[in-house]
């Protein structure tokens, strides 16, 4: 009997320790478990399909969707081409990501009918942005010093996404635990801030409200639920806390890159 008690205490002290630190706010709770529900366990069931499917074939579909469009609407501007090289690039990134270091959430099945809701409500609303520039819905055609602008921000937002993505894997192979070197030093979630200055590209090479209405969407539904609830799990590791303190949520800490921080160079 006392040895059971032991193990008993013993179990429930590690399952205190395994639990996370800090809970994540009510609504956000709520919206992770509406999102959930509507992107993988949606009937019609079972789930079958890995989750990947569908985003892949999004993902690797911008660049012929693109092309698709410029043919059809025989729109072949130097504005188009660099939405077109632009997205339909990023599409690629993605392919190669997925099948180099592919990311574990991304395997898990879903519901045909969540596999649908994925498109419907967060994937294919991306593809608007093309849509109006190619189909000359656009009040004006974007300039090349806009387009230029919006290329360099592209770019930046590809290295920090394939580069925090490829680091995290490549740290969780070797250990498990909370990551704070490399890219993971500037901030708390670069590969979420990465995806932001894509499409934050996408968006502002289009003079439209409707591509910017469907990030707000996109980040205010998605994005900012996912990062409350993965901090809520990362929350669980030692040194959450001081690593909290030293660097943002999304908001890079530029001084300790511009100074060398030995936690950014450890990534080297």
């Amino acid at each position: 009997l006392v040895q059971s008690r032991r193990f008993c205490c013993r179990v429930s002290k590690e399952t205190c320790r395994a639990m996370p630190q800090h809970e994540p706010a009510v609504l956000f709770r709520y919206l992770h478990r509406l999102n959930v529900f509507l992107g993988q366990e949606f009937p019609p069931g079972p789930k079958c399909l890995p989750w990947y499917l569908v985003i892949n074939l999004q993902k690797g579909g911008c660049l012929p969707f693109c092309l698709a469009l410029m043919w059809f609407y025989d729109n072949w501007s130097p504005a188009c081409w660099f939405y077109t090289a632009s997205h339909g690039s990023y599409g690629l990134c993605w392919l190669l990501k997925h099948f180099l270091f592919p990311d574990p959430q991304w395997s898990a099945r879903v519901t045909v009918g969540g596999s649908i809701n994925s498109f419907l409500f967060v994937l294919g609303p991306y593809w608007v942005a093309p849509f109006l520039l190619i189909s000359r819905a656009v009040p004006y055609e974007p300039s090349l010093a806009r387009c230029g602008f919006a290329a360099i921000v592209y770019v930046i937002g590809v290295v920090l996404m394939m580069s925090s993505d490829c680091y995290k894997a490549a740290t969780l192979a070797h250990r498990a635990g909370l990551i704070t070197t490399g890219p993971f030093a500037l901030c708390r979630h670069p590969n979420y801030l990465g995806e932001m200055f894509i499409y934050g590209a996408f968006a502002a090479m289009v003079p439209m409200w409707s591509p910017k209405v469907v990030l707000a969407w996109v980040w205010g539904m998605l994005f900012a639920t996912n990062i409350c609830m993965k901090e809520a799990r990362m929350s669980r590791h030692p040194g959450w806390d001081d690593y909290c303190a030293r660097t943002g949520m999304l908001l890079p800490n530029l001084s300790a890159l511009l100074r060398g921080s030995p936690d950014i160079a450890k990534a080297a």
